[in-house]
């Protein structure tokens, strides 16, 4: 009788799913570029009935089911440069394998609006991935970029600003892909959201 629950559970902790949204915190960061991440997961929370209530040192986040299945949506409480320590604590504390650990990010090599679903792969210098990989010590892991565009000039006050009004619909229909690439992701796995959003 033991063994078979202690089997359920290792069982449950397999499938149960780690969604980790970008971004730094701060109300001044609310509406830029780099937060695509948060943005994405706090709608998503909002459409499963997921409430992100649970405040830790590195994440704040919720538990709940998404696409029927269990999963914990979380936002790092550090800056993107340090995601890494938050998707570690997460790790360690779901025991989720790495592959059902999304990260979900903005990407400027990405035109804004496009979405890429990949199964792992490098950091394509963004800072938050370097430090997941470097947390992890792998990169083999999904994560869904959005694309916010590419600059002419500022690189970093280009992810650190906000949209323009012209942009702004285009962001939001991106988001709302998002939201529904994730689902996708989680229901039938990442082949399959691949093969419906890249």
């Amino acid at each position: 009788m033991w063994a078979r629950l202690r089997n359920r559970r290792l069982q449950s902790r397999a499938e149960r799913w780690v969604v980790l949204g970008l971004g730094n915190p701060g109300a001044q960061y609310e509406g830029t570029r780099h937060n695509m991440g948060f943005r994405c997961v706090d709608l998503l929370a909002k459409e499963c009935g997921v409430n992100l209530n649970e405040r830790r040192k590195l994440a704040v986040l919720g538990l709940g089911r998404v696409a029927g299945k269990e999963a914990a949506l979380a936002k790092p409480r550090t800056y993107v440069n340090r995601s890494g320590e938050a998707a570690a604590y997460l790790r360690q504390r779901f025991g989720a394998p790495l592959s059902h650990i999304l990260v979900v990010l903005d990407d400027m090599d990405l035109p804004l609006g496009r979405l890429r679903i990949r199964h792992g792969g490098g950091s394509g210098g963004h800072n938050g991935l370097n430090s997941i990989n470097k947390s992890l010590e792998s990169q083999d892991y999904p994560r869904l970029r959005i694309g916010v565009g590419r600059p002419e000039a500022d690189a970093i006050a280009h992810v650190l600003g906000g949209f323009t009004a012209a942009e702004q619909e285009a962001a939001d229909a991106a988001l709302a892909q998002a939201v529904e690439a994730v689902k996708a992701i989680i229901a039938s796995g990442v082949d399959a959201a691949m093969n419906e959003y890249n």
